[in-house]
């Protein structure tokens, strides 16, 4: 593994243990040229997936920016951090196990509009405001009033 600091090509693992998820390995690293010590995280990749964007551009899937898409609607909300990487996680797990190496960006849209609005609803409104691409404020409105709580009428 390349140092992040220096880049010398060849650091040491120092402690490695699974994470409270087991779905990872955590690696605390240390560079022998430099002295820096940072963590990499490993996890297992069952299949190579790549999305099919709308206009049929294909792209290999990243785990990143998925990872960023759920942080950005997360902003500011009181979600932990591992809350969040369980559900990066899981929805990962659904596309690999899903049987295909080919994978709608819808799908993937979806897995994560699902995902959000289990966990936050501000961050599942966000999210939904970008991806499903409102043209009008009249459809934002009949958006939101699809996703306003049954439960609130029965009080």
């Amino acid at each position: 593994m390349r140092c992040p600091f220096c880049g010398f090509e060849d650091t040491q693992v120092k402690d490695s243990r699974p994470t409270d998820d087991r779905g990872s390995i955590r690696r605390r690293r240390l560079c022998p040229n430099c002295a820096a010590r940072f963590t990499t995280f490993e996890r297992v990749q069952l299949r190579e997936l790549t999305v099919v964007k709308k206009d049929g551009e294909r792209q290999p899937f990243d785990r990143d920016k998925l990872a960023r898409s759920l942080q950005i609607a997360l902003r500011k909300r009181p979600v932990e951090a591992e809350r969040v990487e369980r559900v990066i996680n899981s929805i990962v797990r659904q596309l690999e196990s899903s049987g295909e190496s080919e994978i709608p960006s819808e799908q993937v849209g979806a897995l994560a509009m699902e995902a959000l609005a289990e966990l936050d609803q501000v961050a599942y409104v966000r999210f939904a405001s970008v991806y499903r691409n409102f043209r009008e404020a009249k459809e934002f409105r009949e958006f939101i009033g699809r996703i306003t709580t049954p439960s609130a009428a029965d009080d």
